[in-house]
């Protein structure tokens, strides 16, 4: 099963600030030891919320909203996609993320829909062609 592991903004993520040499470090490793046991299908980090945008749709129009946003905690500052056998695994593996070590930090973990969640549901030449390329 794959999940995607979202990493919260905190306030350095949130500003442009740059990491220091060792938490890069210690991510790299973090991010070899997930890519050696097969774990690791991509990793993401993300600009700073100030030079971000926000698009919402409200009575069939769109507002636009430019950065910075008032609640940082409320941005992803990054994420990662995992294939692991159960939600438990993935959890051990955030257990061993460094981030912890170095901000107070939020990790949420999502379950990343498959096809056959949907196939009682979708065309059956859908759901070989989306396993195609899923695979």
């Amino acid at each position: 099963m794959r999940f995607m592991v979202i990493v919260k903004s905190n306030g350095s993520c949130a500003s442009s600030s740059v990491p220091d040499g060792q938490f890069i470090a210690e991510m790299q490793k973090f991010n070899k030891d997930l890519n050696a046991a097969g774990v690791l299908l991509a990793l993401e980090g993300l600009y700073p919320g100030t030079q971000g945008t926000r698009v919402k749709s409200a009575g069939g129009k769109w507002k636009i909203s430019d950065g910075p946003f008032a609640e940082t905690k409320e941005m992803i500052g990054g994420f990662w996609i995992w294939q692991v056998n159960s939600q438990e695994e993935a959890i051990e593996w955030v257990n061993r993320c460094p981030i912890s070590a170095h901000a107070e930090s939020e990790i949420e973990l999502r379950q990343v829909l498959d096809v056959d969640d949907f196939a009682a549901r979708i065309a059956p030449e859908f759901v070989e062609r989306t396993r195609y390329v899923a695979a």
